[in-house]
């Protein structure tokens, strides 16, 4: 598989992650060491890898309330063999997000490692 196909296929795992809050999937997407920020917040907001799965384990998935999927990816930019960034949209209850995603590939493995992104309502 190229590498623009493993990035789609992974970037479609994080939709699947954030819709029905699967924890497997996020430990497949997401490196241990990746950072989550935004400045939306009134404080901004980082967190670690730990805290961010807590954040899913306790979220009503979307699926289980029937919410309608509203995924996108605008696109993929790659650094090289080895690094890329994307720019996806997704809807979860009210809130709309803008994410930046960078992704790295360690060992054979495509994973994102900086979650940066902007919420708008809708």
């Amino acid at each position: 598989m190229n590498n623009f196909m493993e990035v789609t296929r992974v970037l479609n795992l994080y939709f699947d992650t954030l819709y029905y809050c699967d924890l497997d999937k996020f430990d497949a997407v997401f490196h241990e060491k990746a950072i989550y920020a935004t400045t939306d917040e009134t404080v901004p907001l980082f967190r670690d890898m730990i805290e961010y799965r807590q954040v899913i384990a306790n979220r009503t998935s979307p699926s289980t309330v029937n919410e309608p999927r509203l995924d996108f990816i605008d696109s993929i930019d790659f650094a090289g063999e080895n690094t890329a960034r994307a720019r996806v949209r997704c809807s979860i209850g009210s809130r709309e997000f803008v994410d930046f995603l960078t992704l790295v590939c360690d060992s054979g493995q495509w994973r994102i490692i900086a979650k940066v992104f902007q919420i708008s309502e809708k």
